[in-house]
Parts: C-alpha cells; structure tokens; sequence
C-alpha cells in the first residue's frame, strides 16, 4: 500500500506550476475586474470549473496512475486555458467574432486559427490521452484500435460538454466573450481534430 501511494502521488514540479498560474490568474482577473468596473463572471465560472477539473483529475489520478505526459498535457492545457481569459490584448488583434479583448479572441492572421480555436485543439488532444490511460487501466484494455477509438469518442464527448458548459455561461453572463454559433461550430472542429490526433498518437504508443 504504501508503493502504490507513492506512485499516485502528483509530482511536486506540476502542483506546484499549477497552483502558481491558478493563483497569478485570479488575482490578475480579479484585479482588473476591480480596476475596470468589470462585472462579468464569465472567467470566474471557468475558474471554479478549473478547481473541479484538477479535482476529478487528482481523483482518477489515484486509481489509474496517470503517466506524467498526460499530466503535463493537462496541466499545460489549464495553463493556456486561465491565460486565454485572463491576458488583455489591443482591440485590434481581436476577432471580431467576439466582444471581449483578452488572448481567448487573438488571431494572428484571417487564413490563421484563433488562439482559442488552438486551445481547443490541445485541450482535447490531452483529454483524449487522459482517456485513453484510464479506459486502457481501468477496464484493463489492450492497446489498440477498439481503445484508441473508444478514447477519441471519449474526448469528443469532452469537448461536447464544455460547449454546453460555453452555452450555460452565455445564460448566466450576457456580457461574455464566447462567442456565436460560428464560435460553437470551429471549437467542435477543433475539439474533434485534437482527439482524433491524439487517437492516432496513441495508437503509435502501443
């Protein structure tokens, strides 16, 4: 017992990178909500979904001993997540898809994919391998087709939860930055694209 508590244990290097953005981006939110008037509780929502999402993970982390890839990719994901809300940009490096001028909105070029669209990709590539570590543990599957598959339906559905987590947040904030139907539609597709890659990459890790 006392081996297998050692290897569920998180490694101290991710929780503390984790708890030191979680931290720093709150109280920047937090800061500039006061500063600026700001009464929007769009992030604050995604925060408190964060501290949910560390908690299942840490959860299934202690049954299914997650390898430290895909909790990094986890962790790394949270990281772009809390920035893509909490870093401010000029007016004029945000779609127009969206009212609110943080990093979430930034796009680099027309022909090019906004970084949101791009957290979203990562995002469920690192879910996908999530699951696919715990269906391959828990229900004691063999690598392969069938679990690779199985993981990418996984990751969708994932990815199909948080838009309607997105549709929620638009019913409880009006002034939220998440975007039309248009939004909705890209983030599918790049939710869809990061599983399905992380499908195929771990179907090459077997």
């Amino acid at each position: 017992m006392p081996e297998l508590r050692g290897r569920s244990r998180l490694p101290g290097g991710l929780v503390f990178f984790v708890l030191s953005y979680l931290v720093i981006c709150t109280a920047i939110l937090l800061r500039r909500n006061q500063i600026e008037g700001d009464g929007s509780k769009e992030f604050l929502i995604y925060a408190g979904a964060m501290v949910v999402f560390i908690a299942v993970v840490m959860a299934l982390h202690a049954r299914v001993r997650f390898s430290r890839t895909a909790l990094w990719l986890l962790a790394v994901w949270g990281l772009l997540h809390m920035l893509g809300g909490t870093v401010s940009i000029p007016a004029r490096w945000a779609d127009t898809d969206t009212s609110r001028t943080v990093l979430y909105a930034f796009r680099a070029h027309p022909m090019l994919p906004r970084y949101d669209q791009v957290t979203h990709a990562f995002g469920f590539f690192a879910a996908t391998v999530a699951c696919w570590e715990a269906a391959r543990t828990l229900l004691q599957a063999r690598p392969g087709l069938p679990l690779s598959s199985a993981a990418v339906l996984m990751g969708m559905g994932l990815g199909a939860l948080n838009e309607v987590i997105e549709f929620v947040i638009t019913l409880i904030e009006p002034n939220n930055g998440v975007g039309g139907y248009v939004n909705t539609g890209w983030d599918l597709v790049s939710n869809s694209l990061g599983a399905l890659t992380a499908g195929a990459w771990c179907l090459l890790r077997r």
